[in-house]
C-alpha cells in the first residue's frame, strides 16, 4: 500500500547565516517508493507541487523526485505503467542536515545540480525540503 503523508508548513527564514532547519519548508508530501510513476504524477498534479519526498519501506528518505524527472522517465523506452519510484532511484540522496548552513546547502545544490534537497535527521527520516529562492 502506498501512503501519502502531509507535513505542517513552516515559515521560511531568509537571513544570511541561518541553518537549513530555520529556512526549510516542512510542508511537503512524503510517498513510499512502491508508488508507480503514474500515481506519483497524479499526486503531484493534485497537490500542485513539483516534487515529492520518497521513503523506503522502513520510512527512511531515499531522495526527492521531481515532476521533470518523472515526465522524462515516462517518455523513455524503460517506462511501463508498472514502474515504481524505487525503480528509478540509482543512489540515495543528495541530502542535507538541518544543522547545515544555508550557504553549505546551496553549495551542495549547485554542485549536485538540483533545485531542492531533502532535509533528513540523523536517522534518515525526512524533516522537510530546502530550496534556494529564485
Amino acid at each position: 500500500m502506498t501512503l501519502v503523508q502531509m507535513q505542517p508548513r513552516s515559515t521560511k527564514a531568509t537571513a544570511v547565516g541561518r541553518t537549513v532547519a530555520e529556512a526549510m519548508d516542512t510542508a511537503g508530501l512524503q510517498v513510499y517508493d512502491d508508488m508507480t510513476v503514474e500515481v506519483a504524477l497524479s499526486v503531484m498534479a493534485s497537490a500542485h507541487t513539483g516534487h515529492l519526498l520518497v521513503c523506503d519501506d522502513s520510512s527512511l528518505c531515499i531522495g526527492l523526485i521531481t515532476h521533470a524527472r518523472l515526465t522524462a522517465f515516462r517518455m523513455s523506452p524503460a517506462y511501463s505503467d508498472r514502474v515504481q519510484l524505487r525503480d528509478i532511484f540509482r543512489d540515495r540522496g543528495p541530502f542535507t542536515s538541518p544543522w547545515a548552513t544555508t550557504a553549505e546547502a546551496g553549495h551542495m545544490m549547485r554542485h549536485s545540480d538540483v533545485d531542492a534537497l531533502p532535509v533528513i535527521d540523523e536517522h534518515g527520516s525526512a524533516l522537510g525540503v530546502f530550496a534556494l529562492a529564485r
